[in-house]
């Protein structure tokens, strides 16, 4: 077992691989891994300099009500958030729904065994956005997080992209294992990178 963060934006199709393998591979009936779900919001990273938070503008910019509904579900249900994670990512890249839509993420929490209007509720008293504007700032000020999906452990932070979903629990356990192992085992590895992806 080991102890990690992983950060989201369910904006990201990356950061949706990752932590697919994530939820997946604590499925796999070996040692389930201590996670901590960070968010962070794209959408703040490219914000014009003196440009208010994303997290206090109204309405929010792109991805960032999502992220809020995910926050909500992570901090009052979190048996519940895997899949209600999972299945916000699927309206966004397998459904092609728009993510900024509250039917939309009603629907996904609801697909979840959630009540909608119980995370709407959480979303309106506004824990979630300070939960995002924690999460955030603790990847930037903390570990210099820039994008996602980033891995956070061992003391390291380091961005990884994914190419591929899992096929099940054992090859999502297989390769977060591998991502782990580069983490945490292998400090001298700055940065490893493809300069083509075959398909």
């Amino acid at each position: 077992m080991s102890r990690f963060a992983v950060t989201f934006d369910y904006l990201c199709p990356f950061a949706r691989i990752a932590n697919e393998i994530v939820v997946r591979a604590q499925e796999d009936g070996g040692p389930v891994h201590e996670v901590q779900w960070r968010a962070f919001s794209l959408s703040q990273v490219h914000l014009e300099e003196g440009a208010a938070p994303v997290w206090e503008t109204d309405p929010p910019p792109s991805g960032v009500l999502a992220l809020q509904w995910g926050l909500a579900v992570r901090d009052r249900f979190p048996e519940r958030f895997p899949a209600a994670h999972l299945a916000v990512f699927s309206a966004r890249h397998d459904q092609g729904r728009d993510i900024n839509d509250p039917e939309v993420l009603r629907a996904a929490v609801a697909s979840a065994g959630l009540d909608p209007r119980e995370i709407a509720r959480a979303v309106a008293e506004g824990h979630p956005a300070k939960a995002l504007a924690d999460d955030h700032t603790w990847g930037v000020k903390e570990h210099g997080v820039f994008g996602v999906p980033t891995f956070v452990a061992g003391g390291r932070a380091i961005f990884v992209r994914l190419m591929q979903r899992p096929a099940d629990s054992a090859s999502a356990r297989a390769t977060l294992d591998r991502v782990l192992d580069m983490v945490t085992g292998w400090t001298d590895l700055n940065e490893f990178k493809a300069t083509r992806t075959p398909r």
